[in-house]
């Protein structure tokens, strides 16, 4: 249990964790009601359980959160600390029926006004550390990306209900990076930005490790900008990812997969099956000329012309997507577009049904040379190896299959 609030007030669970961490770990119990906390940070050996009714509240003043040296989006700078954070240990979970509640409204405002000293703090961040857990809960309006396993490793988040405004800004919702061995399971995930996205890092980061043994499954997205996202940051590469048996309602895309020129690292061993997508703009993206971000605009992104092949060339190959039911697809059924020089190679689409539908013209892929596409079928640029077999589309719009340097079909 948590020591008195009248007495710690906003450092009462700071303090339960720091008493129960120094006699070797145990469980901090949040017991029913709705409890305030600043920011707080995990030892070794301990579990921050939630009972059922139990809401802990976190402050949303930025001076309740130092500022650390960590990863944000791929690259190694300020940021407020996570709301809840441990670095460097073992054996470190949150637990529970109740209920985070981060506050995120004036996070937001502050962001777009730039009135911050540091980068959005993520809501749960565990950095190099291992054995994590992070199940049952539901978890809320994050400042940022919600959960953020960090160059850790044997992660399990399981039955985590995440709910973030659908126009809020940056707020991923499962974001693992550079980390190995990592189990999503049964999760529901409502947000603003991508529902998952798996990521390895830029171009400009000190560790390029790879982010590898990924299993999504039995989870649930919606709204967000993709279902399951690998990407953009993938410098120290992306390997060994299966999803099956998700559902994805009213996300921008399905399936996404991005990077560009001089990031770096392979997106490699990628097998998706048993899928099923409503409401979305695009269900597969695999975009080699991804603009957003830094250097996201100069003239080598977009260039149509082979450029040389440097160790920065960023590859992706051997994508398996199978049994997949698509209804109410409105831009295209399927987008490929790879580099002249490092074409996408070996990718399966196999017994797959996509229904496309009207819609407002949507361009589906953050991409230099993109077009504005309504109901299109599959559209491929740059791509060795290519199977379909068993793929049924219907609504499209003008020739199904459009290939431009397609080879190996």
């Amino acid at each position: 249990m948590i020591p008195s609030f009248e007495q710690y007030g906003l450092a009462a669970v700071q303090q339960a964790i720091d008493t129960v961490a120094a006699n070797g770990g145990g469980r901090v119990e949040i017991p029913v009601g709705r409890h305030k906390t600043a920011g707080i940070e995990l030892g070794n050996n301990v579990e921050l359980h939630l009972a059922p009714g139990a809401i802990l509240d976190f402050s949303d003043d930025p001076k309740d959160y130092p500022i650390i040296w960590t990863r944000w989006e791929g690259y190694e700078q300020n940021s407020y600390r996570p709301l809840i954070y441990a670095k460097g240990k073992n054996n470190v979970s949150v637990t529970g029926m109740g209920i985070l509640e981060g506050n995120g409204q004036r996070w937001w405002d502050s962001f777009r006004a730039k009135t911050l000293q540091a980068a959005r703090p993520c809501f749960i961040c565990f950095e190099q550390c291992e054995n994590i857990r992070l199940s049952d809960f539901r978890i809320m309006n994050s400042p940022a990306w919600t959960l953020h396993p960090l160059m850790s490793q044997n992660v399990l988040i399981s039955g985590v209900s995440i709910k973030n405004p659908y126009n809020s800004p940056n707020t991923d919702g499962i974001d693992p990076e550079s980390c190995q061995n990592v189990r999503i399971l049964g999760c529901s995930i409502d947000v603003g930005d991508d529902c998952i996205a798996i990521k390895a890092g830029t171009e400009d980061g000190e560790q390029q490790i790879p982010c590898e043994n990924i299993t999504i499954t039995g989870c649930t997205m919606l709204h967000g900008h993709g279902g399951v996202v690998l990407g953009s940051e993938m410098s120290g590469g992306i390997r060994r990812v299966t999803v099956t048996g998700c559902v994805f309602d009213g996300t921008d895309r399905g399936i996404r997969i991005k990077t560009r020129r001089k990031r770096y690292g392979a997106v490699e061993e990628l097998t998706v099956s048993g899928i099923v997508m409503h409401d979305v703009s695009c269900p597969v993206v695999v975009n080699m000329m991804y603009y957003c971000g830094k250097d996201g605009k100069a003239p080598y992104v977009a260039d149509p012309n082979p450029l040389p092949v440097e160790d920065s060339t960023p590859v992706i190959r051997h994508i398996q997507l199978s049994n997949i039911q698509v209804s109410k697809a409105r831009s295209a059924a399927v987008c490929l577009y790879g580099l002249p020089e490092s074409p996408i190679e070996d990718i399966r689409l196999n017994n797959m049904r996509i229904e496309m539908v009207e819609g407002e013209k949507e361009i589906p892929v953050m991409n230099a040379r993109s077009f504005p596409m309504s109901r299109a079928g599959i559209y491929a640029e740059n791509v060795r190896g290519l199977d379909l077999n068993g793929l049924v589309l219907s609504g499209v719009e003008g020739e199904e299959r459009q290939f431009v340097n397609v080879t190996e079909i």
